[in-house]
């Protein structure tokens, strides 16, 4: 049995969708990998046929995405619990009661005879012996397994959508029951391949007759002007002509809104304080025309390329890169010296779960403290570098009020030389009435399940003459 582990761990068998797809729950687990960065250099290495890399996706994204749920269930099945296992098995299990339970078009004979043989090629015969067993007493119990209905809100809605209880509790706290089960639904459904047009070279429509083109089915974003929306099975946004020609940016539709809320003008001097890779950054450079000063800083200098790499790309020349950490931005450039600062803060990230669904099980509540301090700390170093008139942008890819209203009411009542700026004149009505956006509001929080699209938020800030 030693000399099996041993195999598992330094040499894996990888030649099918389920080997592959249990070689990236292991390494998650065990490595802290990211399963998206992970699975691109994993299909890299070891090339599936079209279909085979679609089936692993889903059952390697689907199966972190619903863990806590597939061991709540599992565990009624293996007597000592799934966490007593040896890890690869445990991912094993937790992959085929993915395919069991949660997906339709994959036949229960396929799925049972081909852990089977992952089971007797990496352990033995008592492993494949137990591998198969608890699988058909899945099979004959499914109808069954269902959570109960009685339990206590929050660890409900946390079985029923596979979430972490703490954060469930926290968004039954702050948006009440049926707001916090539509978000965790939301979180669930697989995001869409948007991308946001480069209108330096041309406008949406034009850009997706260009798409239609090249075969790529694409429809208009609803939630920006700026985007374009490809349908299913399109492939991979970033490895088409259009985007090596910087015809477009691959960029979440709620991020879009963001430089249009900063709304920049050609020859203004204009600060990204947390830049990369550099989305916002590019259009932000777009609408300023390619004409002013346009400064990208970020904290990690291997980033500083990334954000580099997409204005070269897209062929924009006022950009100017820089590493530094935002709180120290303000010792590098004079007082007043920006006419618009974008401020995309370091956050917890819990707005993008759909994206990561590793994140949700990684993140601790702990976190969410932790983070509002450097929040509070980088607003404190830059709001001098804004010229009285100018306009500074917060925003974050999160949902939770703390980091977010709590963060600016709290810097208003500190600075009373800033106030809130109406954002209706510059996002769409359909967005702000989405989200329950008040009229003639200064900050906007977007939840998953209001344009499903990323939970973001942003507020405008002015700073008095």
């Amino acid at each position: 049995m030693n000399k099996s582990r041993g195999r598992s761990r330094s040499q894996p068998s990888v030649r099918t969708a389920r080997e592959l797809a249990l070689e990236l729950l292991l390494r998650v687990e065990q490595e802290g990998s990211y399963s998206n960065l992970l699975l691109h250099r994993l299909l890299e290495k070891h090339p599936l046929d079209r279909q085979e890399t679609g089936l692993a996706t889903e059952i390697a994204y689907g199966t972190i995405q619903r863990l806590n749920t597939i061991d709540y269930f599992l565990n009624r099945f293996v007597a000592k619990g799934v966490a007593k296992l040896e890890p690869w098995v445990r991912a094993l299990f937790r992959l085929s009661f993915y395919q069991l339970y949660y997906l339709d078009r994959v036949p229960d004979h396929a799925v049972v005879n081909e852990a089977v043989r992952i089971a007797k090629e990496r352990g033995h015969q008592g492993i494949s012996g137990l591998v198969n067993a608890v699988l058909r007493n899945v099979i004959r119990q499914r109808a069954e397994l269902v959570v109960p209905s009685s339990l206590p809100a929050a660890e409900r809605i946390a079985l029923e959508h596979s979430h972490p209880e703490w954060l469930v509790r926290r968004w039954v706290e702050r948006y009440g029951e049926e707001t916090a089960a539509e978000m965790c639904r939301a979180n669930n459904i697989p995001p869409r391949t948007s991308v946001r047009v480069n209108r330096l070279k041309f406008d949406r429509a034009a850009l997706l007759d260009k798409l239609a083109e090249l075969g790529i089915t694409a429809e208009r974003s609803a939630v920006s002007e700026d985007g374009v929306v490809f349908a299913e099975g399109s492939g991979n946004a970033a490895l088409t002509e259009g985007y090596r020609q910087g015809w477009y940016t691959i960029q979440d539709e709620s991020s879009m809104l963001v430089a249009r809320l900063v709304a920049p003008e050609p020859g203004m001097a204009v600060l990204d304080c947390c830049a990369a890779p550099g989305g916002k950054t590019t259009h932000l450079a777009e609408r300023m025309e390619d004409r002013g000063e346009l400064y990208a800083s970020d904290i990690h200098p291997h980033k500083r390329k990334l954000i580099e790499e997409q204005a070269q790309r897209l062929g924009f020349e006022c950009i100017r890169t820089m590493v530094s950490d935002a709180r120290e931005l303000s010792a590098k450039f004079e007082a007043n010296r920006f006419d618009r600062i974008l401020l995309d803060a370091p956050c917890s990230g819990l707005g993008v779960i759909r994206r990561k669904p590793d994140m949700k099980w990684t993140k601790k509540e702990a976190d969410i403290t932790d983070i509002c301090s450097v929040q509070d700390e980088i607003l404190q170093r830059i709001h001098g570098l804004l010229k009285p008139g100018g306009v500074l942008v917060y925003s974050t890819c999160t949902t939770e009020p703390e980091e977010n209203e709590r963060r600016i009411r709290e810097f208003l009542q500190e600075h009373p030389d800033f106030a809130l700026d109406d954002i209706s004149p510059y996002l769409p009505a359909d967005v702000l009435a989405a989200a329950g956006c008040e009229p003639g509001s200064g900050m906007l929080q977007i939840l998953p399940h209001h344009t499903h699209s990323d939970g973001f938020f942003m507020a405008r800030l002015k700073r008095l003459k």
